[in-house]
């Protein structure tokens, strides 16, 4: 006889199976989740089975239509356009280098939480920081000089995950302040905000050698840290710039094109997974498809571009 879960037993794994569910992640259960606690409404006893799950299905997709009126031509976007032919598209060559993320163990789903209060996140956010201390807990600080945190405002409404810092962050300690930093600080501009009204973070907070894409260990590693960020600052959008940090927080790997231009669900926020900025210095050709990408961010948080003077 299946024995009855308390209430807080009964929400904690509701919301474990939320998470799961929200990174897609499949057939880690055998038997469909209705048959053994009820969530979101959905009709089910609320206890264990002696059986096993047979699969948690990810939620579909939302893709909500960009205006055609809207402004791509903002200054970061440029007028530049793509020659008839090309014999590698810009998005084949941008995949390509991010094929060293082979394989990767699965996210460690965060402790289970209240919200904090807008007031107490600089504090929580410290507290983690302090918690990382002088890492070294993977083979990235054998290179480093600076651990690079996150830079911006913990109540943002808008956060912004990118890979890992490069020779201006380690020098700094501040995410995103070289080349792609200021660009980034331009995207965000056209998006009729600044930069401290944002939050911007990484997936590896030490700088890879040669600004390599991050080995799954080191990833894996630092990504817990990352994950509580997030779960502090509960911003209503995440904008994943680039495949790495598209990777570690959808918790699978797919083509670029195959998770841009859309709205993914994810712990209860909204993910829009666009080019990292690096990128779009390497190929400005692709700066108009990043803009459509952060106007769908724009709409979920009902901003307008500024209008030019």
């Amino acid at each position: 006889m299946p024995r009855p879960l308390d209430p807080a037993t009964h929400q904690a794994l509701a919301e474990r199976l939320r998470f799961y569910r929200d990174l897609g992640l499949t057939d880690f259960y055998r038997r469909p989740v209705e048959e053994i606690i009820e969530i979101e409404g959905a009709p089910g006893p609320s206890h264990l089975g002696t059986g096993e799950l047979d699969s948690v299905a990810a939620p579909p997709s939302r893709a909500p239509s960009i205006p055609q009126g809207a402004q791509a031509t903002a200054e970061w976007v440029g007028d530049r356009k793509s020659p008839s032919a090309e014999t590698e598209t810009a998005q084949s060559h941008f995949l390509a280098e991010d094929t060293t993320i082979k394989s990767r163990k699965p996210i460690q789903a965060p402790e289970i939480g209240v919200t904090i209060p807008a007031a107490d996140r600089a504090a929580a956010l410290q507290a983690i920081r302090d918690d990382i201390g002088d890492c070294t807990r993977c083979a990235l600080h054998k290179g480093r000089n600076k651990i690079v945190f996150a830079d911006g405002s913990p109540t943002a409404r808008l956060m912004f995950v990118g890979e890992g810092p490069g020779a201006d962050e380690d020098a700094q300690g501040l995410p995103f302040v070289g080349r792609a930093g200021q660009l980034l600080n331009n995207m965000i501009t056209a998006m009729g905000l600044k930069r401290e009204e944002v939050y911007i973070a990484n997936v590896v907070k030490c700088r890879p050698p040669g600004n390599r894409t991050p080995e799954p260990d080191e990833a894996n590693t630092c990504s817990q840290f990352l994950f509580r960020q997030i779960d502090v600052v509960r911003p209503q959008v995440l904008v994943a710039l680039g495949a790495t940090a598209a990777t570690y927080l959808l918790g699978q790997r797919q083509p670029l094109a195959g998770l841009r231009g859309r709205v993914h669900a994810f712990r209860g926020m909204s993910l829009i997974v666009t080019y990292h900025p690096a990128f779009l210095l390497r190929d400005p050709r692709q700066k108009k498809e990043a803009w459509a990408d952060l106007q769908i961010a724009m709409k979920e948080l009902g901003l307008k571009a500024p209008v030019k003077a």
